[in-house]
């Protein structure tokens, strides 16, 4: 993953000081593009270790479309628990847990007067748009809806992906994110969109191709800088191979929507040591 930390370079020759909203403080880079191609193997940093089990299950909890912290914390996952306190939910009115209109909300019920499911269901589009006009410019789906931006703790980062067919055999993914925690959040994320395109072009009868992160606010938080010099320190080893299993038979949308981590196998990935990091909140 030399992406990655050209991508960390980047930031810490090319950003500057800034302010933000958590009152860490950041060095941000505005505007950066990288691309891996999943042909390849599978794009996982390495130079730390990465929980892929948590980076699948909470995939799988946008894709189901709920937004109750509750129900990612039954999976064994707990990275979303600070927006999902008493004092956080209280802010917009809602219950413990109740995250609001966040991405699976957005992704299954764009649009629709939450909570109630009554929007767009874009990954039920994009899937019968891939199946029945695989030649469209339009295979997009959006997590920003201005009507709703602000009635959330944390508005979705990872903002707008859209994917391409080529030649009715290849499936590519480019992802905008309009703000990007380089330490913590940018590698969920590069993996959490490779297993996405992985997942939608086996439902899809597709082979994968590339997937590429275009950013807007690529930032390191300044309590992280020391954290990203020992991961800076390691050498990257080889990426591991995605294999999908037991899992033949599924399909379509409804095929997307019953996988399980049971059905993934990342096989030789050996990385260094798990780096620790505080979360800004």
């Amino acid at each position: 993953m030399r992406q990655y930390h050209d991508l960390l370079k980047h930031i810490l020759t090319a950003g500057t000081r800034h302010e933000d909203r958590t009152g860490v403080g950041t060095i941000s880079a505005f505007g950066y593009q990288t691309r891996f191609d999943l042909r390849e193997g599978f794009p996982i940093v390495t130079t730390k270790r990465v929980p892929f089990r948590w980076v699948a299950e909470e995939l799988f909890w946008f894709l189901s479309g709920s937004t109750d912290e509750a129900d990612l914390r039954a999976r064994g996952v707990d990275i979303w628990e600070e927006w999902a306190t008493p004092e956080q939910t209280a802010r917009f009115g809602r219950e413990t847990g109740d995250l609001g209109p966040v991405y699976g909300y957005l992704w299954r019920s764009f649009g629709g007067s939450y909570p109630d499911v009554d929007g767009v269901d874009q990954i039920a589009r994009l899937i019968r748009e891939i199946e029945t006009n695989p030649n469209s410019r339009r295979l997009i789906v959006t997590g920003w809806n201005p009507e709703t931006c602000d009635e959330v703790a944390l508005p979705p980062c990872h903002t707008l992906f859209q994917f391409k067919v080529e030649n009715e055999e290849t499936l590519h993914c480019q992802l905008y994110q309009r703000s990007a925690d380089a330490f913590l959040g940018v590698p969920f994320n590069i993996s959490s969109y490779a297993l996405l395109t992985h997942l939608v072009a086996h439902v899809c009868g597709l082979r994968v191709g590339e997937f590429i992160h275009t950013f807007g606010d690529l930032h390191i938080y300044t309590n992280h800088l020391d954290q990203v010099n020992v991961l800076l320190s390691r050498e990257p080893k080889e990426l591991p191979r995605l294999q999908i299993t037991g899992a033949d038979e599924l399909s379509g949308l409804n095929g997307l929507l019953d996988f399980k981590f049971e059905n993934l196998e990342l096989t030789g990935y050996d990385p260094h040591a798990k780096i620790a990091a505080p979360v800004a909140v």
